[in-house]
């Protein structure tokens, strides 16, 4: 009656799972939420959306860099993480390298052996400017 036919918010959908005795070689490109178990060797990059959420569990292994609008990390990444959103570092996480985040979590525990380097949202991605014929300063 109070609330009781209501199911808890789903933070994140899974739809793609890398299992505890998996091992990928090679990039992973995804979209909507990945859940890693296993090993990645490569980068892990969301296609698009700021949607797409990483999930790295204590049982999980990146080595490669991470660029993902949101991580939720409790495992270890060897390599940079990008998010352009939201990282969350669980208390198991370990992280060798830089962080460059939007929004930062971290929990009592956590581990980075790295920079933190905060970024405002569209810096992360932002491209350079096109250099217009004969100005090398790069504005138009």
């Amino acid at each position: 009656m109070w609330g009781n036919s209501k199911k808890p918010k789903q933070t994140a959908q899974i739809d793609s799972l890398i299992g505890q005795n998996s091992e990928i070689h090679g990039d992973v490109i995804f979209s909507g939420g990945l859940h890693v178990d296993g090993k990645v060797v490569g980068n892990v990059i969301a296609a698009e959306g700021d949607d797409s959420v990483l999930t790295l569990s204590e049982r999980g292994t990146i080595e490669g860099e991470v660029k993902v609008p949101n991580v939720v990390v409790n495992g270890t990444v060897i390599g940079d993480v990008h998010a352009l959103a939201h990282v969350e570092l669980a208390a198991q996480a370990r992280v060798h390298g830089n962080v460059y985040y939007s929004l930062i979590e971290m929990a009592m525990g956590a581990e980075v052996n790295g920079n933190l380097v905060h970024q405002a949202d569209n810096s992360v991605v932002a491209m350079p400017t096109k250099v217009a014929s004969g100005d090398s300063k790069g504005t138009e």
